[in-house]
């Protein structure tokens, strides 16, 4: 029997962040599926309104990358144009939870091909089960 090639840790990484991406913007959407932009404040749907998930703290911070406190829905304007408005985003969040975030990004944080699956199997089950 041949073998089957397991997908990169790359692809994983894209896959949990486009699962990650569609839960954080539907938990936090209304019975219509829209959802506001935390910096902002405009509204839009969650699947086709250019809402986004934006990261307070950068993605490239693994261990703050998919952690929910740190990821809430923000419009493309925000979130791109206006490169994340990071001041009114820890507004927002308040000064604890910014402060405990950006502490918990110094951490170094390394992640194994299984714990990502694990983590895109938590959101995805997460995901069915908010429709």
């Amino acid at each position: 029997m041949p073998k089957t090639k397991k997908p990169s840790r790359s692809k994983l990484i894209k896959k949990l962040d486009n699962v990650f991406s569609q839960y954080i913007r539907l938990s936090r959407s209304d019975d219509q599926g829209f959802c506001t932009c935390v910096t902002c404040g405009k509204s839009a749907h969650w699947k086709e309104g250019g809402i986004q998930a934006g990261h307070f703290i950068s993605r490239k911070h693994y261990s703050v990358r998919w952690d929910e406190d740190n990821v809430h829905p923000q419009c493309v304007g925000c979130n791109v144009f206006k490169a994340g408005e990071q001041y009114k985003y820890s507004i927002f969040l308040g000064e604890k939870l910014s402060e405990y975030l950006y502490n918990k990004s110094l951490k170094i944080t390394k992640f194994t091909s299984i714990e990502i699956e694990d983590l895109i199997e938590k959101y995805s089950l997460k995901l069915r089960n908010h429709y």
